[in-house]
């Protein structure tokens, strides 16, 4: 039994019972919505022992239950062993929904409590929707972490830098205006924005708060007459303090928000429901809901951004190469190297590239049923050695002041069997058919996913997690509004966002696969039928050549994979000055 986790839970339930509360729902974020959180917000982490980026958990007086998604049903399985705390599997059709479950088991008067600060406007009133229906009341004071989490870590302190107009490609300043005039123009007088992407992306700065993410812990209140960073006043020294002075920003202790916001007066406040915490609105005397003009702003690349992109994945490319032969030989000449060994390879051959600032996430290496994880991260306790007997998933990326990375590759390091050739093959059908569609303007990607599991479906194989989202320019890896999933998305593709093309199989208890590159929507063509777009590959690394199973390809996606690897040598070679890297790539793009 885990006896840690146990008494944390135990801790809660008592809590609960003394406020006369019979569930508490924490989810996997913080005051800004965020995927990826600072340590200070890792509460579910605390309180569960789940370390997935995705996940809520439901604590009642008498019983627990974390709810994750595909990604990590079989790591939660793992984690959550030895606990009180029962998996449900979100997405299958046997799980209810967290309100549904609280539904089917609370009685009427029951109270549910959620911190206000890191439950979104729309996820707090769907909730209190669906469980006023059956009479049962959301609080959201219930911020009870402290009581229990003793040395919690303290609010990032890590200082803020500012991402210069040479990689930005456009100025704070005007950035502000343009997110102004749409503010006005929605009928507002001010906007505040919670997300931390969006707060770098506005005006131009970046710090280390959150692992990988290069963003600083902040809100932002822009109006013709204020605009005002709410931060930590460690993070900022007098460089930046007079950078943002020069563009009209002052700068305000992180936690004199709620003071701020209580006091905004008459102004007509602008709030994204589905990434400002619902405190925020209970906050404010005066709101406007509406979508933050910033997201879609932010996610158009502009040319200097798409040159800067270009580069970095020219220099990813490079440090791949030599960090893939380094692999390749390790293995080859029996010196163990396990699944952490992999991450480090790849770290120290990005780090010597110009302009790089860390990892875009933390590198997911699987080998054989690790890679059926679809987010396993190895540890000290799971890492296994890399053999020849099955197939080593490498889903990695950096990041570098001129852009953000993200690729995955599937490769043997053996002679792969007749199976894994074939699973292979139908995950690059999928990814070829979905990279190669062109398509007319105001398409969306739920419209497109299915093209990418065709050959899988064909087969009676899927995959549960989206086939692409979109990526941000040196900032967050997973980045809106567009993505490429089953589900829908109101979101049209267009030119200028960067989007992950990455479908997948996974075989549990044998071997997973993804293949991943990094797409641009561009323009294609414009005639009598309107405009039409297509995806250009950004990404420059080879594919195993070995595990295609051309036996079921058609010649035009033979063509595909030859042509893509001429490109990937042409633009690569020249970057290369070791030989022997330069030999590996070189075979590594032969023709099928």
């Amino acid at each position: 039994m885990n006896t840690e986790i146990t008494n944390r839970i135990k801790q809660v339930q008592q809590l609960l019972k003394q406020n006369g509360t019979a569930a508490v729902i924490i989810p996997q974020t913080d005051p800004h919505q965020s995927e990826y959180i600072a340590s200070h917000w890792q509460v579910r982490r605390f309180l569960s022992g789940f370390t997935g980026s995705a996940g809520s958990l439901l604590i009642l007086q008498d019983a627990a239950y974390l709810w994750t998604d595909s990604r990590y049903f079989i790591q939660a399985a793992q984690q959550l062993e030895g606990t009180p705390i029962a998996l449900m599997k979100e997405g299958l059709p046997e799980t209810p929904s967290i309100s549904g479950f609280l539904t089917q088991t609370l009685a009427k008067g029951d109270k549910v409590g959620v911190d206000g600060w890191i439950f979104s406007v729309n996820e707090c009133e769907a909730l209190t929707a669906e469980l006023a229906k059956a009479g049962i009341e959301v609080t959201t004071g219930f911020d009870f972490i402290d009581e229990i989490w003793n040395d919690r870590p303290d609010l990032p302190a890590d200082k803020i830098f500012i991402h210069e107009n040479v990689y930005a490609g456009e100025d704070a300043a005007q950035k502000m205006e343009r997110v102004m005039a749409k503010v006005k123009a929605d009928g507002a007088d001010a906007i505040f924005i919670s997300a931390l992407d969006d707060i770098a992306w506005t005006l131009n700065i970046r710090s280390r708060d959150v692992n990988c993410n290069p963003v600083a812990t902040a809100f932002l209140y822009l109006s013709d007459g204020k605009k005002i960073l709410f931060t930590n006043p460690a993070k900022v020294d007098d460089t930046v303090a007079q950078y943002l002075g020069s563009r009209g920003v002052t700068t305000a202790p992180y936690d004199t928000v709620d003071t701020f916001l209580s006091a905004a007066g008459d102004s007509r406040v602008l709030i994204d429901p589905a990434k400002t915490a619902v405190r925020v609105k209970e906050l404010l005397k005066n709101y406007k809901i509406g979508v933050s003009p910033v997201a879609m702003m932010k996610t158009i690349k502009n040319d200097v951004q798409i040159q800067g992109i270009r580069s970095a994945m020219h220099k990813d490319g490079a440090a791949l190469t030599g960090a893939f032969r380094e692999i390749e030989e390790r293995v080859a000449a029996g010196v163990s190297t396990t699944e952490l060994d992999v991450a480090d390879i790849l770290t120290k051959h990005r780090s010597r590239q110009a302009l790089y600032f860390d990892e875009s996430f933390e590198t997911i290496a699987g080998y054989g049923p690790h890679g059926a994880i679809v987010h396993y991260s190895a540890t000290e306790e799971s890492s296994v050695a890399i053999g020849t007997d099955s197939l080593l998933l490498i889903d990695s990326g950096a990041q570098y002041l001129d852009g953000t990375t993200d690729i995955t590759r599937t490769i043997t390091l053996g002679e792969p069997t007749a199976e894994q050739k074939r699973h292979f093959t139908l995950v690059m059908k999928g990814h070829i058919a979905l990279g190669t569609q062109m398509f007319p303007e105001g398409t969306r990607g739920d419209q497109l996913d299915a093209l990418a599991r065709q050959f899988l479906w064909n087969e009676g194989m899927s995959y549960l997690h989206g086939t692409g989202h979109g990526v941000g320019h040196f900032l967050n890896v997973h980045e809106g509004p567009q993505s490429i999933r089953l589900n829908h998305v109101n979101v049209a593709l267009q030119p200028g966002m960067l989007t992950s093309n990455e479908p997948g199989l996974y075989i549990e208890g044998l071997h997973g696969i993804r293949c991943e590159n990094l797409t641009l929507v561009v323009p294609a063509v414009s005639n009598s039928f309107g405009n039409f777009y297509k995806f250009e590959t950004m990404t420059l690394f080879p594919f195993d050549l070995r595990l295609f199973d051309t036996s079921i390809m058609t010649a035009a996606e033979i063509d595909w994979v030859n042509n893509y690897h001429a490109n990937v040598r042409q633009q690569l070679l020249p970057l290369l000055t070791d030989e022997a890297d330069r030999r590996w790539l070189i075979d590594k793009t032969e023709k099928l």
